[in-house]
């Protein structure tokens, strides 16, 4: 029996991703098309610009994937796609463009939820053990999720309010660097230290959710009365303690959960996830508090968003042969 592959398709967002996955496992291709140029002098995504983008590029990064993997639409098992949460017009260009693949060439039809997609990118670094439990960071998710089985997901904490990507890219805002934020605060952070102090909030409640908008404010404020003083701002101290209190916060919680339940492995997942700072004390952590527990950490190229993770999710799909009809329709607020 030839090993199955599937063609995935990621457009949930700003990057527009198509990959052709084999066993669920191996990466014949992964092209993605990032937005982040469009986007920049906007300080944000535009849904519309998005959707237009998406668009645009679909058709070319689908054909330059099936290329790569030197494969043609024939030796595929399955087709898989984000169908939440995300954009709803960002969503709708991926999932019609795979409903319209699927019923050309008579393939099965596998509808992803972003967030598992982000998790299981970890399976293309190792094998994944269950029970494990997973830290989900990105800039629309922050969430601690434990998967007791490859298709059991259970949120056992979340943010009450922002995600920890949205207060990063919102007080790099604030310090007026590039969007997205994230990158250039947590290499700013390696330059400072944690001068300010800003709260850790939540850290001591007993349970494992997250808050960062009084983060976010104390951070606003600081600035903001510096400014009205005439004080100096030290931008690389602020974005160096704005990290620590971020930093902390999700190790702290990350680390009690995974004492509290039984887990093999610790998984990192999410856009946040390329953060040095996050990475850094997550591995000193665990090998200090939790040394029987395997920690996973995607490299760079599988943080951010792309269809690789999404054909990874769709591999246990696949194999208990659950398939969507052509209903399918993109879900902006699907939840895990």
């Amino acid at each position: 029996m030839s090993s199955r592959k599937i063609l995935a398709i990621e457009t949930s967002c700003d990057e527009t991703s198509a990959a052709v996955i084999e066993e669920g496992k191996v990466i014949l291709s992964n092209i993605v098309a990032s937005q982040v140029k469009s986007h920049q002098r906007f300080g944000g995504v535009v849904p519309e610009i998005a959707s237009r983008h998406h668009v645009e590029q679909i058709t070319l990064i689908i054909e330059e994937a099936m290329q790569e993997a030197g494969i043609a639409y024939a030796d595929l098992d399955a087709v898989a796609v984000t169908e939440g949460p995300g954009l709803v017009g960002a969503l709708l260009i991926g999932v019609n463009a795979a409903k319209a693949i699927a019923f050309a060439h008579g393939l099965p039809l596998i509808a992803v939820n972003h967030i598992k997609g982000h998790i299981f990118a970890n399976r293309l670094v190792s094998d994944m053990q269950f029970p494990l439990l997973s830290l989900v960071v990105s800039g629309g998710h922050t969430e601690l999720i434990y998967m007791s089985a490859p298709d059991s997901f259970e949120v056992i904490g979340e943010t009450r309010d922002d995600a920890a990507g949205e207060a990063y890219d919102k007080i790099g805002r604030v310090l007026g660097v590039p969007y997205p934020g994230g990158k250039h605060i947590d290499e700013m952070a390696h330059k400072g230290a944690d001068t300010y102090h800003f709260p850790r909030a939540m850290i001591r409640e007993d349970n494992y959710d997250f808050s960062f908008s009084g983060l976010k404010s104390a951070f606003i404020n600081t600035v903001h009365n510096a400014k009205q003083k005439g004080e100096p701002i030290h931008t690389d101290d602020l974005a160096a303690s704005f990290q620590a209190a971020v930093v902390e916060v999700l190790v702290d919680k990350t680390i009690r959960a995974a004492k509290d339940r039984p887990v093999k492995q610790l998984v990192l997942a999410g856009g946040v996830a390329a953060n040095r700072g996050l990475r850094s004390a997550l591995e000193k952590a665990v090998a200090a508090e939790l040394p029987e527990v395997k920690l996973l950490i995607p490299p760079l190229a599988l943080c951010g968003d792309n269809a690789a993770m999404i054909g990874a999710a769709a591999q246990v799909k696949l194999a208990k042969a659950e398939f969507s009809d052509y209903a399918l329709n993109g879900q902006p607020g699907l939840s895990v």
